[in-house]
């Protein structure tokens, strides 16, 4: 641990072997960070967070098993909920709000300024870009991409296995869902494997998208269809 940097800890707190600390760092009560993790200044870690955990595999999972992994890094300016969990390489950049009972999974990284809402779940291998906003509760799969400006509503369902968990095929062939830069997802959607929202693209709360939501397109129902172009104040380019 670098003992030079100023940190601010609760009670019980076990921090790992070649830990490295910015500046003002604050760690609450029982927070556990794992050897390696990296942590950078004006970083506030709450109450019984876990950072920098290795993951574990099922007996039964079709994953392949894991090695040890590379530390987490945690940028400047990020602040970590309670009972919050980042695993052992996840790259989290600068400025990023991870709310209380998420769940970060390996090889996962946050772009700038995005916030991750209360309990949501973004699984291993995803992509998350700058200032995007992931709601309460909603569920981001393995394999994922989302890119800049990104909005996902509370209790939102993405997938990846158009097979589910049924024979042999679906090996090697899961997909998760890509949100380009712009796009919305409303409450309660589910978003079936591999589809594509678009720039801007839209779809409105409720939905179950069985094709990709094409650039500036609203789409509603289940499954979700073509309503109507997104209104042009409501495109990206036009906010402030």
């Amino acid at each position: 641990m670098n003992m030079q940097a100023s940190i601010h800890k609760g009670e019980n707190v076990v921090i790992g072997k070649d830990v490295s600390f910015g500046e003002n760092v604050t760690l609450g009560s029982n927070v556990v960070i794992y050897d390696g993790t990296e942590i950078g200044n004006n970083v506030v870690i709450q109450d019984n967070a876990v950072i920098g955990k290795q993951p574990t595999r099922a007996k039964a999972s079709i994953l392949p098993e894991t090695k040890q992994l590379p530390p987490a890094v945690i940028g400047s300016g990020v602040i970590v909920g309670t009972s919050a969990i980042i695993y052992a390489s996840a790259e989290i950049e600068d400025e990023v709000f991870v709310a209380d009972l998420a769940t970060i999974r390996e090889r996962v990284q946050i772009g700038n300024g995005t916030i991750v809402g209360r309990g949501v779940a973004i699984e291993n291998d995803c992509r998350v870009g700058i200032r995007c906003k992931l709601e309460t509760n909603c569920y981001i799969t393995a394999y994922s991409v989302l890119e800049d400006y990104v909005f996902i509503a509370p209790c939102v369902v993405t997938t990846n296995d158009n097979y589910l968990a049924r024979s042999k095929e679906r090996f090697g062939k899961f997909k998760g869902v890509t949100v380009k830069k712009g796009g919305r997802v409303g409450a309660n959607s589910t978003i079936l494997p591999g589809k594509v929202i678009h720039e801007d693209g839209a779809v409105g709360a409720g939905s179950v998208v069985t094709r990709d939501v094409r650039q500036e397109e609203l789409v509603v129902g289940s499954p979700a269809r073509k309503l109507r172009e997104v209104p042009k104040e409501q495109l990206l380019i036009n906010q402030k």
